[in-house]
């Protein structure tokens, strides 16, 4: 499975994360009985990474969807950028332009027609609020909380 592929299934199970309080691998689990799919150890790795950093990385997504609440923003969109900020936040060997730009890919191909550009914004002021250089491991939830 490519890393675009796991980014798919990973926003997949984050997605459907938003519609109940089973754990992901759980979510993953009944997928895989029902569907046949099949699960990725990177794909897991971010939609669990998520999961655990959820009040962070919504307060970063908060901070930089002005006039928007968390409610308003369509699950689609919501959980594509958790699993961008995510990245962003906690993964410094993945470059911030990368997990941007496979964001607007997903939008692009999951959302409505203007999440794309919704979503590049929102990122986008995440981006300039990190410290300058890619955050070591763990920086950037220190990151998100000054900020």
């Amino acid at each position: 499975m490519t890393r675009r592929e796991a980014r798919e299934l990973a926003f997949v199970l984050l997605f459907e994360k938003s519609f109940t309080d089973e754990p992901v691998r759980e979510i993953l689990q009944n997928a895989g009985e029902a569907r046949d799919v099949e699960g990725d150890a990177f794909a897991v790795s971010l939609a669990e990474g998520a999961q655990e950093h959820m009040e962070t990385i919504d307060g970063a997504i908060s901070r930089h969807s002005h006039k928007w609440t968390k409610e308003r923003i369509s699950r689609v969109a919501l959980s594509i950028m958790r699993l961008a900020v995510y990245e962003m936040l906690f993964l410094p060997d993945i470059p911030v332009s990368v997990s941007i730009n496979e964001a607007v890919e997903l939008a692009k191909k999951y959302g409505g027609e203007e999440d794309s550009t919704f979503i590049n914004g929102v990122l986008g002021g995440v981006s300039r609020e990190m410290p300058e250089g890619d955050p070591a491991p763990g920086d950037g939830e220190k990151a998100a909380e000054q900020a």
